[in-house]
């Protein structure tokens, strides 16, 4: 299936699952900008995404789920700021919470980490395919260093080969999402993206680090 390409439908579910779960990574549209996905214990796909960026591997991957259920798969260790951020307007939508995770619960792909960095999505066609698959490694689609491209076509011209499917459709937003980082106290906003400061701090309490 390299290099075929879908439409942003729910009818295509079934073959972007199948793509995932072969260990492939797709390019897809999120409600912020474009993105590659891979399933974070198919090593091939991980493997497979970083070198599509041309990604040092030191730089850890951000990773999606469909609800803040499954965060106790991935031994998230929820603070009352991450429940705080959980429960803002913001999640789901273009919210990244950094977080940190229990060694003794955390699946044997985060082995060795300490925290994660994870978001809860607005798009119909992305939550549907993380309630099937589970959590995935989602980050922005370009080249590092570059401007994740406004389509899939820019995309392709910028990566290092193609991802194994491609599923068309527009971005949400041409920025990426907000990342705060709630092992801190208050949290700290590491990232401004699609939510500005003043946004966040009628929900939370934050500061701009």
């Amino acid at each position: 299936m390299t290099g075929a390409h879908l439409t942003n439908n729910l009818a295509d579910l079934p073959c972007i699952v199948d793509a995932l779960r072969a260990g492939g990574v797709v390019l897809l549209p999120t409600d912020t900008v474009l993105g590659l996905a891979a399933l974070p214990n198919m090593q091939a796909g991980v493997d497979r995404l970083y070198a599509l960026k041309d990604r040092p591997r030191a730089k850890a991957l951000p990773i999606m789920v469909a609800t803040s259920a499954q965060l106790a798969d991935l031994g998230v260790i929820l603070t009352p700021a991450i429940e705080q951020a959980l429960a803002s307007p913001f999640v789901p939508g273009a919210l990244t919470i950094a977080a940190e995770i229990d060694p003794q619960i955390c699946p044997d792909w985060l082995a060795g980490r300490r925290e994660i960095a994870f978001r809860i999505p607005d798009a119909p066609l992305l939550l549907e395919i993380l309630r099937q698959v589970g959590p995935l490694l989602v980050t922005s689609a370009n080249r590092a260093g570059h401007p994740t491209p406004a389509n899939a076509t820019a995309v392709l011209e910028q990566l290092m080969a193609a991802p194994d499917l491609v599923v068309e459709g527009p971005a949400g937003a041409d920025v990426v999402s907000t990342l705060i980082n709630c092992t801190q106290s208050p949290a700290v906003i590491e990232r401004l993206g699609a939510i500005s400061h003043a946004q966040l701090a009628e929900y939370l309490e934050v500061w701009h680090g």
